[in-house]
């Protein structure tokens, strides 16, 4: 079940030459690829990236009908090796994963590729998780780029645009026998746009042909001597038949070049904020007509060195726009410039920041730095941006303490059945004393925040157990815990984890949060799901599979809203004697994905005047002693507090909000933990039959009479005083 459904939208696919289509970025991206004749499209799925993976799962009838082989890979190692397929065979040939944690995985695959070269279009799509926006540490998809010698284009955010680079993606690869990069910021994604349809292409040569006119060729195998002619070939031929085709089809940009003799070079990707920045300062306006000379590079890998002299020479100076760190651009520009004897003065990362995100408040700064040494007579106006933030008038002058805002960050979702495995451990460690608890990509990694404040430690996708791997002694007294999610077990995990702690006898707990779900990349199903699907095989048991690389040790608990039996199978696992790892699959399906389930079939069944129930919890507020100890152990963004409505009492005390999904753990916790028994359970019935109305009516008259005596004896006690 992914996040969400593209099942209407994919039907514009289907459209032809002429058709202007209104999209966002993925469904353009997606018809790019019918419209240049793939013929396979594979990837692992991940934000900014997830999407574009959903809606080709929701495409499989249209690439069915053009003969297009599609699968949702185990991992972007397996997507990138899919690319196998190009390097014999005229197939075109394209993968997408999420930019450089996904390129981490993928390395060896591409570096193999690109050493051997290909003879189909190969494209490799990556979502660029970078800025503020980003879930991944900070690091550039350029590297990869120019370690294994794969083009990198970086097309301006303009759905028109993104289509030409995917076309011109394939023709680039195909014309230097080179895979090649289209790197698409988080933004570009996202934004919506027009762009004239062509007719979509069946692929010259499919899969099937291929399989059945099987090729060989030795000299494409990474193996030496050849790999020692395939370093040459990539500087002698590769190389120069690249840059060749960049120049001839016009892939880099300059616009209005005579208009000064100071110029901007900038990223493709980045177009769209320096023009915004440009905006402002008076120097263009929202089309883009520019009063200062721009390139684009719309390829910032390789870099054409016949087009940076062009424009260079004779400008006084050049801005240059490269975002992150490296200075990879600006190293390669000055070289290029200074080899060629072009006295352009070249400022980057002097003026503008050295890492971080190249927000329009950022270009802003550093382009009215450049054009005020260089050329003041083209701003027209300073925006307020410019400000010192101490000026009142900035807009981002403190207008509070900031010690009076209080830091939101990222937690569990109402009703996430990971909430009460975090809280069983924190209970169990209340008898066992504090563990080592080694953290792992997930939204389990939401647990490192309060209240739970459990995981010192990630090192990527599914090393949750490798990465305590080191923490392993005979002479201690407790266990180190390694936390990996569902989607990180069969990404990574079950290998690299732990049939490695098997192999070395690894005396740590591993727990598998099983939601049922890839839910951190948008609910996508595994290998563990419980979906049934004709297109692919799930159902496959988490706990089966570590018995196969042999865990002896293996538990799994179907209900994790249990705390009481959680804490109880943690302390039965922290005493254990079993030599090994002690694997806990801990299994309930992720809310956020039942409530996407559930919720329109309320909708439907309130439609149409069925009987519908929910449930919710409350607190009683004359039982809650207001400790809040149920808020700490707990954390739940529905548990919160109010005001106390006893007068004689001012502590405020707990309450729950509407936003209540009715997973009970709330009062789970309040027994596991022996906290005051405040918490209740109450049914909110929408279209009631005559047998509720009835119940309800007895249970009215029945507590009233037994109320009747108390209130009684109250009036007379009110009387005497």
């Amino acid at each position: 079940m992914a996040e969400r459904s593209f099942a209407n939208e994919v039907q514009l696919l289907r459209h032809g030459a002429g058709t202007t289509l209104h999209v966002e970025g993925i469904l353009a991206v997606t018809k790019a690829l019918l419209q240049s004749g793939v013929a396979y499209v594979g990837g692992y799925q991940g934000a900014p990236i997830s999407h574009l993976m959903d809606v080709l799962g929701d495409a499989r009838e249209i690439l069915d009908e053009l003969g297009v082989y599609f699968e949702n890979s185990a991992s972007e190692a397996t997507a990138a090796a899919m690319l196998a397929a190009s390097v014999h065979y005229p197939l075109r040939g394209a993968v997408t994963f999420k930019s450089t944690v996904g390129l981490n995985v993928a390395s060896d695959a591409l570096a193999n590729l690109s050493s051997g070269g290909v003879t189909g279009g190969a494209l490799v799509i990556l979502g660029e998780d970078y800025g503020e926006g980003s879930s991944i540490m900070q690091e550039r998809s350029h590297a990869f780029a120019m370690k294994s010698q794969m083009w990198l284009l970086d097309p301006r955010p303009n759905v028109e645009a993104i289509v030409d680079a995917v076309e011109s993606g394939f023709e680039l690869s195909e014309a230097s026998r080179t895979p090649v990069m289209l790197d698409l910021r988080l933004r570009s994604c996202h934004l919506h746009g027009g762009f004239v349809a062509k007719d979509n292409k069946r692929p010259p040569v499919t899969v099937t042909d291929a399989i059945e006119n099987p090729v060989r060729d030795v000299s494409r195998v990474v193996l030496p001597p050849a790999s020692f002619l395939h370093e040459q070939e990539k500087v002698a031929d590769r190389w120069p038949a690249a840059v060749r085709f960049i120049k001839e089809r016009g892939l880099n940009e300059v616009i209005n070049d005579d208009l000064a003799d100071v110029g901007i070079i900038s990223q493709g990707g980045l177009y769209n904020t320096l023009n915004r920045a440009m905006e402002l300062l008076g120097c263009s306006d929202a089309y883009g007509n520019t009063k200062v000379p721009l390139y684009v590079m719309n390829v910032t890998y390789p870099v054409v060195d016949d087009e940076i002299v062009a424009f260079c020479a004779g400008k006084r100076a050049a801005l240059l726009l490269e975002e992150g760190q490296p200075d990879y651009l600006e190293q390669n520009l000055n070289a290029i410039l200074r080899r060629n004897d072009v006295a352009t003065a070249l400022h980057g990362k002097d003026l503008l920041p050295v890492a971080g995100e190249y927000t329009t408040a950022a270009i802003t700064r550093g382009l009215e730095a450049f054009l005020d040494r260089y050329l003041p007579d083209v701003i027209e106006h300073r925006p307020s941006l410019l400000l010192d933030k101490d000026d009142p008038a900035s807009p981002f002058a403190q207008h509070v303490e900031p010690d009076q805002v209080l830091p939101r960050p990222p937690g569990l979702c109402t009703g996430c059945p990971e909430r009460p495995i975090f809280s069983g451990l924190k209970l169990a460690e209340r008898e066992t004393g504090q563990h080592h608890v080694s953290a792992d990509i997930g939204c389990h990694l939401f647990a490192i925040n309060a209240p739970f404040d459990l995981g010192a430690t990630t090192m990527g996708y599914g090393l949750g157990s490798a990465a305590a791997a080191a923490l392993n002694s005979k002479d201690a007294d407790r266990k180190t815990v390694a936390i990996m999610g569902d989607g990180g077990f069969w990404h990574n995990g079950l290998t690299s984890g732990i049939g490695n702690a098997v192999f070395n006898k690894n005396d740590q707990v591993v727990v598998v949060v099983d939601n049922d779900y890839s839910a951190a990349t948008g609910g996508q199903d595994v290998l563990s799901s419980h979906a049934d699907t004709p297109l692919r095989s799930t159902q496959h048991p988490i706990e089966k599979a570590v018995r196969g690389v042999g865990v002896e040790y293996a538990k799994t608990i179907d209900d994790t809203y249990d705390v009481g039996k959680v804490r109880d199978t943690f302390l039965e696992a922290f005493t254990s004697d079993e030599p090994g790892p002690k694997v806990l699959v801990m299994q309930s399906e992720c809310q956020l994905n039942r409530q996407r389930r559930v919720k329109p079939e309320m909708r439907k069944a309130l439609k149409e005047g069925k009987r519908v129930v929910r449930e919710r919890f409350g607190v009683d507020a004359e039982t809650c002693t207001g400790d809040h100890a149920c808020i700490r152990i707990s954390g739940c963004p529905s548990l919160t507090i109010t005001s106390n409505p006893d007068p004689m009492r001012t502590d405020p005390v707990a309450t729950v909000l509407d936003s209540c999904v009715g997973c009970g753990v709330c009062g789970a916790n309040a027994h596991a933990a022996v906290l005051c028994p405040s918490f209740y359970r109450t049914d909110v019935i929408h279209n009631p039959t005559t047998k509720d109305k009835v119940l309800v009516k007895l249970r009215r008259w029945w507590m009233k009479r037994l109320s009747a005596g108390a209130e009684r004896r109250a009036v007379q006690i009110e009387a005497a005083a």
